[in-house]
């Protein structure tokens, strides 16, 4: 399915209400399949949460994850750990590319079973399940936090929990401490102390009553990944409107809720309400654009951001400073080369053909200021979710398509609807 997409204008006060985080829903999901007294609420409509709870429940031997990453590394950890089991845990092509070597031998560090179906270092994996008696593992801290929470996820089950030593400079701590704010909300002792993590085991926590015998029920928060491509719309609109986005509070695990402090830099206010949040355009003119000084010797009308915290917001921002004619230099996204794509150099190749001067590193990408968009350009998404969504709201701009665009239903099945809903116009094409 592709689709073309244009607009005038966001309609003056529009709400739309977003589904669970994908992120707290699979880290719940996977804690509930330990713990069944967990009564979630709320959860992620999106595929990879279907593909989770589907791998939790099925018998089979075989288990497909398609484009799954955040299943494919809590699985790993997941099936490791259930004694007298044992499971293929497969993929797409493109998950077969995706390197899994390091949690692998971190969990084999525990004593797992855990060998290679085809390439060393890759999925597809053959994981035989049984009781893992270490309890001490280190790894480097710069890789994908996923690895470093999937660990954790299954630490409480573990006879003498887990002592996690990390090495070197943390990336995406904002999702670590979900994991472990999740943790100890289902009463599970836990210790963060600069890169020393330590998981008690749950048999020894010395609340008897959040143990395996009261039920728990958790309410999962609406996503903020996803509330950023409404921010980026709320951004690019040329008139003072808002969006009412459900159901959000202001003290939440999600580290991408950074969101409110960064997208003031481009004249959008967040205002709490009960369980809402209200985006609301407050600077109308790029002179009044509220841009950090530049450290990198670029044009005063740059955005610079470190974004170790929070990768997943680079394609949402990057594609918001293009639509205001504004440059970008974003760094610290060295975990984006393994996405769904090599999302940095998807964004160059698509932001090129809409006319943008950009170039890459491992860790960055940088975007030169320019006030003219290429019009009716096709989007490539490259099998992934974040590139259709971060560019959707340049047709605020310019007409543009968007190629393959059911996409979007790995982490926002509702999306489309939810832009038509606000006043954009989306055909279908061929």
């Amino acid at each position: 399915m592709n689709l073309s997409l244009q607009l005038s204008e966001v309609h003056t006060a529009s709400t739309v209400s977003i589904a669970g985080s994908k992120s707290e829903t699979n880290r719940l999901l996977l804690l509930q399949a330990l713990y069944p007294n967990i009564d979630l609420q709320n959860v992620s409509t999106s595929d990879d949460s279907e593909v989770m709870m589907k791998a939790i429940q099925t018998s089979e031997t075989v288990i497909d994850i398609h484009h799954a990453g955040t299943a494919m590394r809590f699985l790993t950890a997941y099936f490791a750990i259930q004694e007298g089991r044992e499971v293929v845990l497969t993929g797409s092509a493109r998950m077969k590319e995706r390197p899994i070597q390091i949690l692998v031998e971190a969990i084999q560090q525990l004593g797992a079973d855990i060998t290679y179906e085809e390439a060393v270092g890759f999925p597809p994996l053959r994981i035989k399940g049984k009781k893992l008696l270490n309890s001490k593992v280190s790894l480097q801290a710069n890789v994908s936090s996923q690895y470093i929470s999937a660990l954790l996820l299954i630490s409480p089950k573990l006879e003498n929990g887990l002592q996690l030593t990390l090495e070197g400079e943390l990336t995406s701590v904002p999702y670590i401490q979900m994991t472990l704010d999740l943790l100890n909300h289902i009463g599970v002792k836990t210790k963060f102390d600069n890169n020393y993590i330590q998981v008690f085991p749950r048999t020894d926590n010395p609340e008897p009553t959040t143990q395996n015998r009261q039920p728990t029920t958790i309410t999962v928060e609406s996503d903020w990944s996803s509330a950023s491509y409404f921010y980026s719309i709320i951004a690019l609109s040329k008139v003072d409107t808002q969006i009412t986005l459900s159901s959000f509070k202001p003290n939440n695990l999600q580290g991408d809720s950074a969101l409110i402090e960064i997208y003031k830099n481009f004249g959008v206010e967040t205002t709490f309400n009960n369980n809402s949040i209200t985006l609301r355009k407050i600077n109308l003119q790029p002179t009044t654009y509220n841009l950090q000084p530049t450290t990198y010797n670029l044009q005063p009308t740059t955005y610079n951001a470190q974004l170790n915290n929070t990768p997943d917001l680079a394609q949402t921002i990057i594609v918001t400073c293009f639509g205001l004619g504004l440059g970008c230099h974003l760094t610290g996204l060295h975990t984006l080369k393994i996405k769904e794509t090599d999302r940095l150099q998807a964004l160059e190749n698509e932001l090129t053909k809409l006319g943008a001067i950009v170039t890459t590193t491992d860790d960055a990408i940088i975007l030169e200021p320019k006030t003219v968009i290429n019009s009716d350009i096709k989007i490539e998404t490259y099998n992934d979710h974040r590139m259709a969504m971060a560019f959707a709201p340049l047709a605020l701009r310019v007409p543009i398509t968007i190629i393959d665009a059911a996409v979007v239903s790995k982490s926002y099945p509702n999306f489309w609807n939810d832009l038509k809903s606000i006043g954009f116009q989306i055909a279908d094409t061929l």
